[in-house]
């Protein structure tokens, strides 16, 4: 994996409502052949226990808001934690619905309209409940030069995938958001069923 033909070889300016950072694309194996983008705020090279976010694409709640997951305000809030910190990296992964893609995801809050939780809708449709994969997080850290990570994440499972690979998990950086009505029965599945470190559910 090498840093995308899309940009330049040098990362661009990207001003945003939490400060700014710089952006970067890399060129990825994902089959929808879209690159994966990168944040990174400050100078990371070398630096040991940087923070980190691996956010995995949400179309829904990262753009539009959706109400139905937690996942655009937990980029918000990893920026602004970032920001605060002075330096840090998001990796940007495409992998949305958890990897199984936004048509899937769509058929998927079909189902839990009709009172399925979101591990049951994906079963129901004979998908993975998450598929996805953080192969390119140790590509880019490496590239970067990244010496160790604190993981902001609330998933066992990111952190097990992450050492896995090789990456220098030194610690978790918890990141709860508040639950909305639409939401909580969302949240209560992750903690039940996906073992998610929550505690406001």
């Amino acid at each position: 994996m090498k840093r995308s033909e899309l940009v330049d070889s040098s990362a661009i300016k990207m001003p945003t409502l939490h400060g700014n950072f710089q952006m970067m694309a890399y060129e990825t194996e994902d089959p929808t052949g879209q690159p994966t983008l990168v944040l990174v705020k400050g100078d990371v090279l070398g630096r040991e226990n940087v923070l980190v976010r691996f956010h995995s694409e949400c179309l829904t709640g990262d753009v539009f808001g959706s109400l139905r997951c937690d996942c655009g305000l937990q980029l918000q809030h990893t920026m602004q934690m970032i920001e605060e910190a002075g330096s840090g990296v998001i990796i940007y992964l495409r992998q949305e619905g958890r990897g199984i893609g936004l048509v899937n995801k769509m058929k998927a809050y079909r189902l839990q309209e009709q009172g399925l939780d979101t591990v049951e809708a994906n079963e129901r449709l004979d998908l993975p409940v998450d598929a996805r994969e953080y192969d390119a997080c140790k590509v880019i850290l490496d590239d970067l030069g990244v010496a160790s990570i604190r993981l902001i994440t609330n998933n066992p499972d990111k952190i097990d995938k992450a050492l896995a690979l090789g990456i220098n998990v030194q610690d978790r950086v918890e990141i709860e958001i508040e639950p909305f009505y639409e939401n909580k029965q969302y949240m209560i599945t992750k903690k039940i069923k996906m073992g998610h470190l929550l505690s406001e559910v």
